[in-house]
């Protein structure tokens, strides 16, 4: 599938013709696969803005996505964007250039948001919420001015476990961010293809490709972010029991409502002896040791 170099999108062309990244590159491509039919993101003729920070998710997400609608296995229409926000010294010319030679529709829109966070969040505090908030409503904006039905984003596997683990070490919730879901506004889908992907493998495969990867001074400027102890925490983990990290992901994937605590979820007061819940009992749960 992947061996003929003259029929491949110029984002896949010069891939390294090792046995190691083939492998790689077709374990993303049948993940982003499953992610897209499990969760049920496509629809035959939609429009899609694809969002490039010009991180190593970002063009994985738009490498794989073209390799599935040159393969003929996406009927929808990309659009990549990039929203310039400000910062300072952030390479303005790298994006649409490298667009432009992969010959991939796009548009490059400049909003200043890093001088909104600066002047509104007080010093000492993280940027993420309200960069994250301004963002998104920008790309909103966009998707709407480009006919578009979906914003695509570059979260992955670790970005969704890391999520759950913030929201429940600080949020008191069990949330995360789901693989598709509906705006507030009701009139946009936001889709993360990259669900099932580890972070582990976009590295790798941005930089097999030597796509030219920018970093966000914005976000890594700072130090001691909520997200980054959750990632040494699961770091940690891995390290210790190699697998780990899709474990949790597989329990993000098999919940039990009656074996939680929210009533909103499970009728517990409806419960009568004689009438099973339909779950595993509580001997059904497994034991560590």
């Amino acid at each position: 599938m992947f061996d003929n170099e003259d029929d491949i999108h110029p984002l896949l062309a010069g891939a390294p013709a090792t046995t190691a990244f083939k492998k790689l590159r077709k374990r993303i491509v049948r993940q982003v696969r499953e992610a897209l039919d499990q969760y049920g993101m496509v629809r035959r003729g939609d429009r899609w803005l694809v969002c490039l920070s010009g991180g190593k998710d970002s063009y994985t997400l738009l490498a794989v996505l073209y390799e599935l609608k040159w393969r003929g296995l996406l009927p929808v229409d990309l659009l990549a964007c990039n929203l310039d926000q400000g910062q300072p010294g952030f390479p303005s010319t790298v994006l649409p250039e490298f667009l432009e030679r992969m010959q991939v529709p796009h548009r490059i829109e400049y909003q200043d948001t890093y001088s909104v966070v600066k002047a509104k969040v007080p010093q000492g505090r993280t940027y993420c919420a309200l960069c994250s908030r301004l963002r998104r409503g920008n790309l909103y904006r966009i998707a709407r001015e480009e006919g578009c039905s979906a914003v695509v984003l570059g979260h992955h596997r670790d970005d969704i476990l890391e999520t759950f683990f913030m929201n429940l070490f600080h949020g008191g919730r069990l949330a995360t961010m789901p693989p598709k879901l509906v705006n507030e506004e009701g009139d946009l889908f936001v889709l993360r293809p990259l669900a099932h992907v580890a972070e582990e493998d976009c590295e790798k495969f941005a930089r097999g490709m030597n796509y030219p990867i920018i970093p966000c001074d914005l976000c890594g400027s700072q130090d001691g972010l909520q997200r980054q102890q959750v990632k040494q925490i699961l770091d940690g983990w891995e390290r210790n029991s190699p697998g780990r990290r899709q474990v949790m992901f597989r329990a993000l994937m098999n919940a039990r409502p009656s074996h939680l605590l929210d009533p909103k979820l499970w009728d517990f007061t409806g419960l009568e002896l004689g009438r099973p819940n339909g779950h595993a009992e509580e001997d059904d749960i497994p034991v560590l040791r």
